[in-house]
């Protein structure tokens, strides 16, 4: 019998299992508009990076494997989008279906709750992408937008749909100092 989802901060060693994933996200899929597959350095660069600016990177594990990984980053460069967060969530092939973006996606929200993040925004690849809409509706997000025909991969023009979530007390009131990430 199959036990429940552990969910944890990610680790160096976990850098090959998330390779792995993301590896088939990009061949496979439009959930990102990456087309070379980056190697498990490059993800354990860009890993590393979100951790030293503050970001939570989770895994969680299913039967003691790594079944899927989730992050926040910084949705825009400039300052002022500093308390505003972009989410991913990527669950291994095998694992889809059995609640492991939930798990991942709630422990993800309560990560950026917990550092001061404000708002979260997930861009999702494609309105086709029913499993992630209804994922992210699940937790509480609306419906920001539709840009249509923004991207080109697997030999078609993708729509990318824009979903926003309020963390904590959203816009609700100043943030004070020393929160978000980079302060």
């Amino acid at each position: 019998m199959p036990q429940p989802h552990l969910i944890r901060d990610a680790t160096d060693a976990d850098v090959p299992a998330i390779a792995a994933i993301y590896s088939d996200e990009v061949r496979e899929r439009v959930n990102t508009y990456e087309y070379d597959v980056p190697d498990a350095p490059e993800m354990s660069r860009r890993m590393r990076a979100l951790l030293d600016a503050g970001f939570p990177y989770l895994v969680a594990e299913r039967d003691g494997a790594v079944a899927g990984y989730a992050y926040a980053g910084s949705f825009r460069a400039r300052e002022g989008y500093r308390f505003t967060v972009e989410n991913s969530v990527y669950v291994a092939a095998s694992a889809q279906g059995h609640g492991v973006g939930a798990a991942l996606l709630a422990a993800l929200i309560q990560a950026c709750e917990a550092r001061g993040f404000r708002q979260m925004i997930a861009v999702i690849g494609e309105p086709a992408n029913v499993a992630s809409i209804r994922l992210h509706e699940r937790f509480g997000f609306r419906h920001a937008g539709t840009m249509a025909g923004i991207a080109w991969k697997h030999g078609r023009w993708l729509d990318t749909v824009f979903m926003q979530r309020e963390l904590g007390d959203g816009s609700g009131s100043d943030p004070g100092n020393g929160v978000g990430a980079g302060t």
